[in-house]
């Protein structure tokens, strides 16, 4: 690790890394242990502060996306809130339960190291460190960088929860033939991150006239190639074109043929119909023998979606289905105007799986050209780089075994790698709650309220996990349990001492969407 100089080290109990979302419910949880909350930037939010656009908005109402203890003054408003209003709402959370405190801004954790003489690899047996989350002594030691010094502190902890997430810092670009990269390309290059940078005029100059061209069709996509329509508005203005190699199901909104969406997906009766880790024989076979509905469900929403939306008019009709795309976390809202847009010539869509650059813009490979301006990748982010810029060996290499998706006991706990937990790698259909409902279970570990089962025991149930995920999509390396979300509570507040049902009522427990309000904490 490169510096100039290190200082002394400090200890303490609990260190925390990153201030999301995930950060967040973690610090509140936690806060009477008094963590330390490395921000690597100058505010809380994460992703809603680094990689957000001038019209990002949640898509969901604001009811099912809160704390369970802290809803939103407006939640019945009906409109999705701006990432402006959410930042507004984290930062009201954390200045309302008195952990914004905690937070060290301008702080980058740059390496972590671990310091216990732990064999951390014996299967079938918890290393010992796991015995007591707190053993009263530091067991990582985590070097942080403040205000882009040259000097490097290190701080001595007993447990650290990582919780830099997925998404931002590293951007994902896809590789390119030698010469035919983006240093071959005359105009200019970015990715979503940088563009997420600019404010609203520089947006507007960056695109405005502009031949742009827009990588991928997933949610910031869709986003951006709608803020360039609107920005080369007028006979002057200049089409944008979407380079689209897998379509993906949106939704024009929350309704399915007059029936509210939850109904086929959110509630406890709904998800009975998808596979779920652990379930029983018996349980098993009704899955089998309702297979058939499941489908159907599927189907049916097809159908809406290709009736309100001109998918198949647009060469945008996904090979796969709707249930695909939702048991992988990949459903978007689609923008009210986007398809008017396209009508109107100021949306372009180009299929295609591969291209590359030459000097005024994209080659595809039947020979064809497109002259660009700008080219834009919205095609993700690598947040298993950023995990491995800190993490030592040998827990690097374990961030991939055995599936190459980050092994997380309860989304939370990698079984061999001790004190230390992670936040925000595991996906649903509202990370903010499960995030909090993770944040509580790890709060209640870390206080010895229960006990992790052995190495073994925590690896047969991701695997469980992982199977349920393959079997439902074949998008399942994006590790999302938003068709198992109710079991994955279920067996939360089962290890807690929780009961698992949490409505007043059995019509209410069987038909009746989950959410954050449905697991405030039992004293």
């Amino acid at each position: 690790m490169a510096n100039n100089s290190q200082s002394h080290l400090v200890v303490s109990k609990i260190a925390i890394i990153g201030a999301g979302v995930s950060g967040l419910a973690a610090a509140k949880h936690l806060r009477h242990h008094n963590p330390k909350v490395f921000e690597a930037s100058d505010s809380i939010g994460g992703v809603w502060k680094g990689c957000s656009y001038n019209s990002t908005k949640l898509q969901s109402a604001r009811c099912d996306y809160e704390f369970a203890d802290f809803p939103w003054p407006n939640r019945d408003d009906p409109g999705f809130p701006s990432y402006i209003e959410i930042l507004d709402y984290l930062e009201s959370y954390a200045k309302h339960f008195d952990f914004l405190k905690c937070v060290r801004f301008n702080s980058k954790v740059v390496g972590v190291r671990f310091i216990a003489d732990t064999q951390t690899t014996d299967f079938g047996e918890k290393p010992r460190e796991y015995e007591t989350p707190l053993p009263g002594h530091p067991v990582w030691e985590v070097a942080v960088q403040t205000n882009n010094s040259d000097s490097i502190q290190w701080y001595g902890f007993e447990f650290v929860v990582v919780c830099t997430g997925r998404y931002g810092d590293i951007p994902r670009i896809p590789a390119f033939p030698r010469n035919k990269g983006p240093e071959t390309f005359e105009g200019e290059v970015l990715h979503c991150l940088d563009y997420c940078k600019l404010d609203k005029e520089g947006a507007t100059q960056l695109l405005k006239g502009k031949r742009v061209v827009v990588v991928g069709y997933k949610k910031s996509a869709i986003d951006l190639a709608m803020e360039c329509a609107e920005a080369n508005q007028g006979a002057e203005g200049k089409p944008c074109t979407m380079l689209v190699r897998t379509p993906h199901w949106p939704v024009p909104h929350y309704w399915v043929w007059g029936l509210p969406f939850f109904l086929f997906y959110s509630t406890r009766f709904s998800q009975f119909l998808h596979r779920a880790p652990s379930q029983t024989f018996l349980r098993t076979l009704l899955g089998l023998l309702l297979s058939p509905v499941r489908r159907g469900v599927s189907k049916f929403i097809e159908s809406y979606v290709l009736w309100r939306l001109p998918l198949l008019k647009y060469g945008l009709k996904p090979d796969h289905s709707f249930e695909e795309d939702y048991a992988s976390c990949q459903m978007a809202i689609m923008p009210q105007n986007f398809f008017s847009e396209a009508d109107k010539g100021k949306i372009v869509f180009k299929r295609t799986s591969k291209w590359w650059f030459w000097e005024g813009g994209i080659e595809f490979d039947d020979n064809t050209k497109l002259e660009a301006d700008v080219v834009i990748f919205a095609t993700g982010y690598d947040g298993k780089k950023k995990l491995k810029a800190i993490l030592p060996e040998p827990f690097c290499s374990l961030l991939e075994y055995p599936s190459g998706i980050i092994p997380l006991y309860r989304g939370t706990i990698h079984p061999l790698i001790p004190n230390m937990a992670f936040g925000g790698y595991v996906e649903s259909l509202s990370n903010l709650h499960t995030a909090e409902l993770r944040s509580i279970w790890l709060a209640r570990l870390i206080d010895n309220k229960f006990k992790l089962p052995s190495v073994e025991q925590m690896l047969e149930q991701i695997a469980k996990e992982m199977e349920v995920m393959r079997q439902s999509t074949r998008f399942y390396k994006r590790h999302c349990i938003s068709t198992f979300s109710i079991n994955h509570g279920d067996e939360i507040c089962q290890e807690m001492g929780w009961n698992t049902w949490r409505k007043r009522n059995w019509l209410l427990e069987a038909f009746s969407p989950y959410g954050s309000q449905d697991y405030e904490l039992e004293k």
